[in-house]
């Protein structure tokens, strides 16, 4: 997703605020790799272009059979008009590729080209080919929001997919595609790694198997070498993908098997043991996805996540289904998934579904989707929603930003007002949580976690909150301790998904479930208060809904969900 790339506003301060800002860009810059640093300096100053508008090299007829991908839904309803993030609007002018005025994210999906392959697409193919010449003939080479890597890198594969899918390229899109992927490859995103890195790789291959000759193959070559080591690096052993959130899960499963698709297009062109270590991956990868989904389907709200971004879980399991590949069986049902170098754990004994988020929030170098989220946890009972992290629903500077990805948001513990990871701006994060300590335990009919985090410990007093979750078939009771002197007040919130009503304050109340099944709450130790609150399950909207506020009872507070 973009927006990493935005810089960090000047202002003048003094005093207490200059030293606290130096603090933030000290904790968050020495983490990162030097790759990182000498890339964004290059990525200012190199800006090539008569070297990438060179005559058109050939196009590869592909031999073998092309899987139709997972749709996304439509979001073209004319020649020019368009729905991104929940908003509708026009693009008239060759200014409106790039109008300042508009959210850049948005702008971005315009340059995506994905309603090329989404739902219904074959009845837009007029308007499809307008868009195109369009494009081309209103975004000039190396200018705009357009040939940025990361929109750069989509589009390629959108194209390509739409030529796969029976729909021929005129000679001046191929042209342009050409000159996109020789544009891409001098532009890798190395300062920002990642998804960012892994959708470059993936459209220089795409590029590479399109078209044949010495450029193409330059393409292809990149493209592998980076994959090589991404797939390596980027996905765990326990098949997580390292940036932690299950939205960008989906989005790199669903990009790897793209490129199994690809192999199976172009059959001999990519050698067949990379292909199989994809095939090998996607399979861990499925099997963490369908741990890290609801009853209801969807993907749970940990880190940068919302519905509508990334393939559903469904799509992708019956898109792997037609590519031949199954998710990796793991030892078969248990109450306790536990993803051990991922960081998550899914707690089940009927009718009860619990994710555990004890992860630390990311890659050290990379933590520009973290959420200050630690020892979070959502809940579902009877297939519903329950308790809930609240989402994502912008990406651009300011204060609903900070807000969402803030330790308020989130069904954990905040403790003195602070975060338990200082995240700010858009995608930068100083000092974050560890999690330590960490304890899975089976009593009987009951399943015990323990886990704690040294997040606050930065604070005056240096605090540590330990959590423990005890699941039975009739209940969960949720225990917090802080450790250490706190200065203000700690705070533990549990956020309600919009469809569960909330009554009562003080030690108990019910809790109403969509389909009209209650469940009891009781506080066992602190003062608790329903509160309102915001759900943001898709970019774009925000949903009101209840909280459950308890404050803490000197060091502790306790809280069970009981529903027989």
């Amino acid at each position: 997703m973009p927006g990493k790339t935005a810089g960090v506003a000047a202002a003048l301060v003094t005093g207490p605020e200059l030293l606290k800002q130096a603090s933030l860009y000290y904790h968050t810059l020495r983490h990162l790799r030097p790759v990182q640093f000498h890339a964004r300096l290059r990525s200012r100053l190199y800006r090539p272009q008569a070297s990438v508008v060179r005559p058109l090299p050939a196009a590869c007829a592909h031999a073998g059979r092309w899987m139709a991908p997972p749709r996304r839904p439509a979001s073209q309803w004319g020649p020019a008009s368009f729905t991104f993030l929940n908003e509708t609007r026009a693009l008239t002018s060759p200014a409106d590729w790039n109008r300042p005025d508009w959210d850049k994210l948005w702008l971005y999906n315009a340059h995506y080209f994905d309603d090329l392959n989404a739902v219904g697409s074959e009845e837009r193919r007029t308007w499809h080919a307008l868009l195109m010449a369009r494009w081309v003939a209103e975004n000039p080479v190396g200018h705009g929001n357009g040939w940025e890597p990361y929109p750069t890198s989509l589009r390629i594969v959108n194209w390509v997919k739409w030529a796969l899918a029976g729909n021929p390229l005129e000679s001046a899109w191929e042209h342009s595609l050409a000159v996109q992927a020789r544009w891409l490859r001098r532009h890798i995103e190395w300062h920002l790694l990642g998804n960012h890195l892994f959708a470059n790789a993936k459209a220089l291959v795409f590029a590479g198997l399109f078209f044949e000759g010495e450029d193409a193959g330059a393409w292809l070559a990149r493209g592998l070498r980076i994959l090589r080591r991404q797939v390596a690096e980027q996905i765990l052993r326990d098949g997580g993908h390292f940036e932690l959130s299950p939205m960008y899960h989906a989005i790199i499963l669903g990009d790897l098997l793209d490129l199994v698709n690809a192999a199976g297009a172009w059959p001999g062109r990519l050698p067949a043991d990379t292909v199989a270590q994809w095939r090998d991956t996607a399979a861990r990868m499925l099997h963490w996805l369908g741990a890290m989904v609801h009853p209801d389907g969807g993907i749970a709200f940990f880190n940068d996540a919302a519905f509508g971004i990334a393939p559903e879980h469904a799509q992708l399991l019956s898109y792997a289904e037609r590519l031949g590949i199954a998710p990796f069986a793991g030892t078969g049902p248990t109450p306790v998934t536990h993803f051990r170098h991922s960081g998550y754990l899914r707690l089940e004994r009927h009718p009860a579904v619990a994710l555990l988020d004890v992860a630390p929030v990311g890659p050290d170098y990379l933590p520009g989707h973290a959420h200050a989220d630690t020892l979070s946890f959502e809940l579902s009972l009877f297939g519903q929603r329950v308790v809930v992290n609240t989402g994502t629903s912008c990406y651009g500077s300011g204060p609903d930003r900070q807000r969402q990805r803030g330790t308020a948001a989130h069904s954990t513990v905040e403790v003195g007002g602070a975060d338990s990871s200082e995240v700010w701006e858009s995608f930068r994060v100083a000092r974050r949580a560890r999690p330590f300590g960490l304890q899975v335990r089976h009593l009987g009919a009951a399943v015990e976690v323990a886990c704690a985090h040294d997040g606050y410990r930065r604070l005056r007093g240096r605090p540590v909150h330990r959590r423990q979750w005890r699941l039975t078939d009739d209940y969960l009771r949720v225990n917090d301790t802080v450790e250490g002197r706190i200065r203000g007040e700690a705070l533990a919130r549990y956020h309600l998904h919009p469809a569960v009503a909330a009554s009562g304050d003080g030690p108990q109340g019910m809790l109403r479930l969509a389909d009209g099944r209650l469940v009891r709450w009781c506080v066992w130790k602190g003062t608790a208060r329903v509160v309102a609150s915001t759900w943001h399950p898709e970019f774009g909207r925000s949903v009101p809904c209840q909280c459950i506020e308890v404050r803490f009872d000197g060091p502790h507070a306790s809280i069970e969900f009981s529903w027989r």
